[in-house]
């Protein structure tokens, strides 16, 4: 099994914590995992991406163009930006969540709908996860690394019960109720 997957966002969404947990959960599996993280210019607000890659044969962490089977977005623009990664019938998954990356509120031009409008027509397997609603109703608007990380669990190739395990070992223990229930939140 070779999987090839794109974590984006913006800094303080949790992208990296998620990329750690498939990860771990490849590692349970005895499957051979790369990744690396681009952190952008801001610690909060700057663009944050992560590509991690399993499988046999892997020699870089780095995907190629047209090369991702999943991008997972954090936010809708940076969703937009890692499009050029993903290969034809790849599938996208992304937050309904809009926070302007701090390189566009520089630029101008910021465009919310327009980004979910441009995703919903030039990818096939597309799936908007209800975020805003999903927070609101978790009460807390710092799970959305782990709300997303279920919804796209059949997408990983990897085991609930290593994701689960991956969670349970990496999140502090204060927060791992609400980690969990977060990510059980779309089944």
């Amino acid at each position: 099994m070779n999987k090839n997957i794109i974590l984006c966002g913006v800094g303080g969404q949790g992208t990296v914590l998620a990329s750690r947990l498939i990860s771990a959960a490849a590692m349970k599996e005895g499957i051979p995992v790369q990744s690396a993280e681009t952190i952008g210019m801001a610690q909060r607000g700057g663009s944050v991406f992560s590509h991690i890659r399993l499988g046999e044969n892997v020699h870089t962490p780095m995907i190629g163009l047209g090369q991702a089977d999943l991008i997972l977005g954090f936010e809708l623009g940076e969703t937009v930006r890692q499009l050029p990664y993903l290969k034809e019938g790849g599938r996208v998954i992304t937050a309904d969540k809009a926070v302007m990356p701090v390189t566009a509120s520089l630029a101008g031009g910021y465009d919310p709908d327009a980004m979910h409008a441009y995703l919903q027509q030039n990818v096939a397997d597309f799936t908007l996860v209800p975020a805003e609603k999903a927070l609101a109703e978790l009460g807390s608007p710092k799970v959305l690394n782990l709300l997303l990380l279920g919804y796209a669990s059949g997408s990983l190739g990897l085991s609930e019960d290593s994701l689960l395990a991956a969670i349970r070992e990496n999140v502090p223990q204060k927060f791992l109720e609400l980690n969990l229930k977060a990510f059980q939140y779309a089944k």
